[in-house]
């Protein structure tokens, strides 16, 4: 048995570009206002309808690379050109205090988290086909025929790093996938880790301490 300090959990959230991430993720936090969607920094520019501080702190590259030296990020990763990265302090900070996070990240991204959160939970949602992928981005009309053809290739590379994550969905029905996004989320709040720390008194008189865990 492990316990750890952190009453809340960490979730990381990894997806090919058009497979349903955001949408799912917004239907989640929806349905389950416990969790709190980590918010990350990135040097792009933002899109229509994007909200600096609710979608992403748009920062400048020279901001960035100092705050990613200084060490401040729990990860970072350069995607298409720019970069992304989440703050370690205001991870930290929120789980102590019991909040459950939430990250939406590239696998690149995930596997720096889990080097220092070995108990975060990871999941991986996947379009149930390449083809099926590259309907949506066409119906979706917000790329160019090129930029298709190029996320619908990252896509069948991102795909071969699914075996990475505790959990893999398949999106094929949406709100079947957000149904089994959700009971992935009540069932890592059981763990043991998690629940020691919401409830160290009732265990620690147990004499059921545990090993340290982060």
């Amino acid at each position: 048995m492990k316990r750890s300090e952190y009453a809340g959990s960490l979730f990381v959230v990894v997806a090919p570009s058009g497979a349903g991430k955001t949408s799912m993720v917004r239907a989640l936090l929806a349905e389950q206002p416990g969790i709190r969607l980590s918010v990350s920094c990135t040097t792009r520019a933002p899109r229509t309808g994007e909200v600096d501080g609710t979608d992403y702190f748009f920062v400048a590259r020279e901001d960035f690379v100092r705050r990613r030296d200084a060490g401040e990020f729990i990860e970072w990763a350069e995607v298409h050109g720019n970069f992304y990265g989440t703050s370690r302090a205001w991870i930290e900070e929120r789980m102590r205090d019991g909040d459950d996070i939430l990250l939406e990240i590239d696998w690149q991204g995930a596997t720096q988290v889990k080097q220092l959160f070995p108990e975060a939970v990871g999941v991986f949602i996947a379009p149930p086909s390449l083809q099926a992928l590259r309907d949506r981005l066409e119906r979706r009309g917000t790329d160019s025929p090129e930029e298709i053809d190029r996320r619908v290739a990252a896509a069948e590379r991102e795909l071969q790093e699914a075996g990475r994550f505790e959990y893999v969905i398949i999106n094929q029905e949406f709100a079947t996938a957000l149904r089994q996004l959700g009971a992935i989320i009540e069932a890592s709040r059981c763990r043991f880790g998690p629940q020691y720390a919401r409830r160290s008194d009732l265990f620690e008189a147990l004499g059921l301490v545990g090993n340290s865990s982060n």
